[in-house]
């Protein structure tokens, strides 16, 4: 059919990264975005249920899906000068508004802004996953939001049967966070409108940038440099999904209260702690799982990551239930210990 495909009892095998065994009732791989409301149509597809697949590097299934997994597959990038919309920049133009189609890749787009000229996304490099994926988990990675350079998102809101653009505050970004989780099953993000620069104040002082940058020989970096330096970082610590399966940061780091911050950091000196802009302070949830002993744990095939502790990983055959199981076992140990409790950063699919 135009612009979209659609497969019966499909493998999810080869579309999460953790490598789960699973099938979906229904496969809808859809390359036209505005196919979308007659594929929603269709009364399998309408009267089931639904879920929205990127390339599943943010998801852990626990079971099969009985309804319609859709893939978006859409491609296409359009850059813009901002004073094109009347908004006043300086006549060089300094910065773009970038529009770009939800079913691209994100290390493929960061690449392609870097190579362009822009700044902002260089500590975001090698995420895995989508485009339309980044708002909806608000990606970050050492030190960086993407929120902080998104200006809007399109999407389909199944409520109103309609486009939708939302703009920065509605989508309501938080730590790990958007509008999109608050909502589930309401919006598709087909596109997201970009705001980039060509040069602004790089982040260097997190998680061993600086020291990174200092190994390479460079005195005076600039964004392409702190990407090259965030990507050796990256594969020196975090497993490889396409060498063991896994989502990678598979726990969130809590935000609690500065008092117990400050207790926990008191009893625990090596904890680390980042005082947040509304006071309270973000916590290490690596650093407490491996105190509680988990780095490196391994359940059959289910595992814990021997190079970084926020890491499920699957040695080979471990099902969803058996990685979930884990991942369980993990945040009632660091409770037990901390008294804090772990959340998991990817959406856990079928579990209780």
């Amino acid at each position: 059919m135009g612009g979209y495909t659609l497969i019966e009892n499909a493998s999810l095998a080869n579309r999460n990264t953790l490598r789960v065994a699973a099938r979906a009732k229904l496969l809808a791989e859809i390359r036209d975005a505005t196919k979308l409301p007659e594929l929603l149509d269709f009364p399998a597809v309408r009267n089931g249920r639904l879920l929205v697949l990127g390339e599943g590097s943010n998801m852990l299934f626990t079971g099969d899906f009985d309804g319609t997994v859709l893939a978006m597959e859409t491609r296409g990038v359009h850059a813009e000068a901002l004073a094109t919309s009347g908004v006043q920049v300086e006549s060089d133009g300094d910065s773009a508004r970038i529009a770009i189609a939800a079913g691209e890749r994100w290390d493929d787009f960061v690449r392609w802004t870097l190579g362009q000229g822009y700044a902002g996304l260089e500590n975001l490099i090698l995420i895995p996953g989508t485009v339309g994926a980044a708002p909806i988990q608000n990606i970050g990675a050492y030190g960086c939001e993407v929120a902080e350079f998104i200006e809007s998102v399109e999407a389909w809101d199944i409520r109103e049967r309609r486009v939708v653009t939302l703009d920065h505050a509605t989508c309501a970004f938080g730590y790990r966070d958007s509008l999109f989780k608050h909502e589930p099953g309401r919006y598709i993000v087909t596109a997201v409108r970009f705001v980039l620069p060509r040069s602004r104040p790089l982040r260097t002082d997190y998680a061993g940038i600086n020291e990174q940058l200092a190994r390479m020989g460079v005195d005076k970096p600039a964004p392409f440099h702190v990407a090259e330096a965030v990507v050796h970082l990256r594969t020196s610590k975090l497993p490889d999904p396409m060498v063991i399966g896994n989502a990678g940061s598979f726990f969130k780091n809590p935000i609690i209260d500065a008092a117990l911050a400050d207790a926990l950091k008191r009893e625990h000196p090596g904890l680390a702690v980042w005082p947040q802009p509304d006071g309270r302070c973000k916590i290490s949830a690596a650093w407490m799982i491996e105190a509680a002993g988990f780095k490196g744990v391994r359940e059959g095939d289910a595992g814990i990551s021997n190079r970084h502790a926020l890491v499920l990983v699957n040695h080979g055959k471990a099902s969803g239930p058996e990685l979930w199981a884990l991942a369980q076992r993990v945040i009632a140990g660091v409770e037990a210990k901390f008294g804090v409790r772990l959340e998991p950063e990817p959406v856990v699919i079928g579990a209780v």
